[in-house]
């Protein structure tokens, strides 16, 4: 008889076993430490990977300066493994909250717009001045872009930002080589 009074569970039993683990799940929201106001982006510093960049690369390595504390770095990665098509990428989340990116290759050019912008194309003969340079713009469904080829760098910014934000960043580039070591 007593395993059939154990199999029949009533609505009494399940709704007191719902408050107990309510309770539990109550306690352990009350005592682990978390901050509602916390801001949700995760900032990456990058200066040791664009020295380290700078001193590898091949090309002179464009970094930002002077863009203020609202520009969060989000990502940052350099892969040297290929000399031939290196590639440098600085992430950003802009004041406005919108994705804007730096990507710089010493690889093919059309190939390297084309990845990284996810196939953006070039918005007819429309140009953006920005840091004393002419920058050609490209748009495609995701990422609008601003694109300067040089004669062994392609440099892109992109993102979901507006024009005036793609050219703050583009303007705030400053490109420099590290120290080149020779094997004896």
């Amino acid at each position: 008889m007593a395993a059939d009074k154990r199999g029949n569970k009533t609505l009494v039993d399940l709704t007191l076993s719902l408050i107990v683990l309510g309770f539990a799940v109550f306690l352990i929201y009350l005592f682990i430490p978390h901050d509602s106001n916390a801001d949700p982006v995760r900032v990456v510093p990058f200066s040791v990977e664009l020295g380290q960049a700078r001193r590898d690369a091949p090309f002179p390595v464009a970094g930002p300066e002077g863009l203020g504390a609202r520009w969060r770095s989000t990502s940052v990665t350099y892969d040297g493994a290929n000399r031939q098509d290196i590639t440098w990428h600085l992430g950003f989340i802009d004041p406005q909250e919108q994705y804007v990116a730096l990507e710089q290759s010493n690889g093919p050019a059309d190939t390297f717009i084309a990845d990284v912008t996810l196939n953006a194309h070039r918005d007819g003969t429309r140009t953006v001045q920005a840091g004393g340079q002419s920058w050609q713009r490209y748009t495609g469904g995701r990422y609008t872009a601003l694109v300067r080829k040089e004669h062994d760098v392609t440099t892109v910014v992109l993102g979901t930002a507006p024009d005036t934000q793609l050219a703050q960043l583009a303007g705030a580039l400053t490109s420099s080589r590290g120290p080149q070591h020779i094997s004896s």
